[in-house]
């Protein structure tokens, strides 16, 4: 096996075990047998490399093929639909889009002087841009009403938030827009969350209702390239609204260290609130700054490049950094 394969035979190990364990044991038995195949892993080496990521795999292979049972079956089945499974991982993306993510915005975006202009940058289906339509449960701290309303178990330090947030404008930038009307689209959205996680689901359903009803405008753009002119509208349009730009799970997608540099001074230039929660792996000086995280997988929550948090990544908990 060269480099490359081993590279991404690790990728799919590590992620069996800091992303998948106790959370989805079909997909981390799935990625563990992954890692363990050379027809596998070379099928995966056929991909360009931004496509051999492991939730698109395991998300393609569900649509197309269903959720073998054994090693072999799932060799068998990317033998036989392997030029399937392939089209579908070059034609979609891994815009997993979940609004349970809003559960460890909300403290920041609720401590902010309103009203507020917010602009996601990986927006998808915009999901994450209606913070303040959904409902959530800290415990026994209730917010909002929902449906759908969205648990997340918060540390003691955690400012939980007392009201929602006023949102006077709101956008979203991303390379492929997703439309929460197009049943393709959002059945590729319900994919993509992992089979035992039906409590996640039937969230993401109720969110996708919400956004039909009333779609969040999501603009095709680059991070970079068309931030700015996002930016002077949502000025033009709310000039007494606090400008946000925020992303979650997103900046990992960008391979180069210097372009994630480039797009926080951009961010920085624009004079805008910056959220980024992320991988500490994403923005290693910012997580130099942060206590250790609870565990494997965890994102960094940081604002204006401060940590304040370490939270789960599908907002499931939120550990605040004093």
């Amino acid at each position: 096996m060269h480099g490359m394969e081993a590279g991404t035979a690790e990728r799919y190990r590590a992620f069996a075990g800091s992303e998948l364990r106790g959370i989805s044991p079909v997909y981390e038995r799935l990625c563990l047998w992954v890692a363990a195949s050379p027809a596998l892993i070379g099928f995966l080496e056929t991909l360009p490399r931004p496509k051999r990521q492991p939730n698109l795999f395991l998300a393609a292979l569900r649509q197309v093929a269903g959720l073998p049972e054994s090693a072999a079956a799932l060799e068998a089945a990317v033998a036989r639909r392997g030029d399937e499974i392939g089209a579908l991982m070059l034609a979609r993306r891994t815009q997993t889009n979940e609004p349970g993510r809003c559960a460890v915005l909300l403290p920041v975006l609720a401590a902010l002087p309103g009203p507020l202009a917010l602009i996601e940058v990986g927006a998808s289906a915009g999901l994450c841009l209606l913070p303040e339509r959904y409902g959530y449960r800290y415990g026994g701290h209730r917010l909002g009403a929902g449906p759908p309303v969205f648990p997340c178990d918060a540390s003691p330090e955690t400012p939980l938030p007392r009201a929602l947030p006023e949102i006077a404008w709101r956008a979203g930038l991303d390379l492929a827009p997703v439309d929460p009307r197009d049943p393709e689209a959002a059945a590729w959205l319900e994919a993509l969350v992992w089979p035992e996680e039906t409590g996640r689901r039937d969230r993401l359903r109720a969110a996708l209702d919400l956004a039909r009803a009333a779609p969040p405008r999501v603009v095709a753009g680059d991070l970079t390239g068309d931030l700015a002119a996002l930016a002077a509208e949502a000025r033009a349009a709310a000039p007494a609204a606090r400008l946000v730009v925020f992303h979650t799970a997103v900046l990992a997608y960008v391979e180069d260290q210097a372009a994630r540099d480039a797009f926080a001074a951009h961010v920085a230039a624009l004079g805008a609130v910056w959220i980024a929660n992320e991988s500490p792996r994403v923005y290693p000086e910012i997580a130099a700054r942060a206590p250790p995280a609870p565990g494997p997988g965890w994102f960094l929550l940081s604002v204006d490049g401060r940590p304040r948090a370490w939270t789960r990544p599908h907002g499931q908990a939120i550990r605040w950094i004093g």
